[in-house]
């Protein structure tokens, strides 16, 4: 594992200090954390510009974090189309606990990936 790059859909602007959001497509928020080799190089808080939107909001956010280079993905529940998507576009998926906070999910995603299969 060399490069990673995770979005971990969250409420707010706070970063790696920001709590997971309950919701995937809908989310405020996206934090997007660029690891190299173990160690985080970037943290980037992006919109979400289909948070509003009353239908189709999983295939903008996927489109969105494919454009972005995302290689991973972390949230407490994936919708049936939002995975098909994801896993078309080769993202990988993680599921994650309640309550947790963005530095913690990325870290178990990290152990994830490294963990042999």
């Amino acid at each position: 594992m060399s490069r990673v790059k995770i979005a971990i859909p969250t409420k707010g602007d706070k970063g790696l200090d920001d709590y997971v959001s309950d919701v995937f497509s809908r989310a405020e928020k996206f934090t997007v954390v660029d690891v190299v080799n173990g160690s985080i190089t970037k943290v980037e808080v992006v919109d979400n510009p289909a948070r509003t939107y009353e239908h189709g909001a999983g295939p903008i956010v996927v489109k969105m974090l494919a454009d972005m280079g995302v290689t991973a993905v972390g949230s407490k529940r994936f919708g049936v189309g939002v995975s098909v998507l994801l896993e078309h576009n080769g993202i990988r998926m993680f599921s994650l606990e309640d309550q947790v906070i963005v530095k913690d999910a990325v870290q178990k995603i990290l152990e994830s990936i490294q963990s042999p299969k």
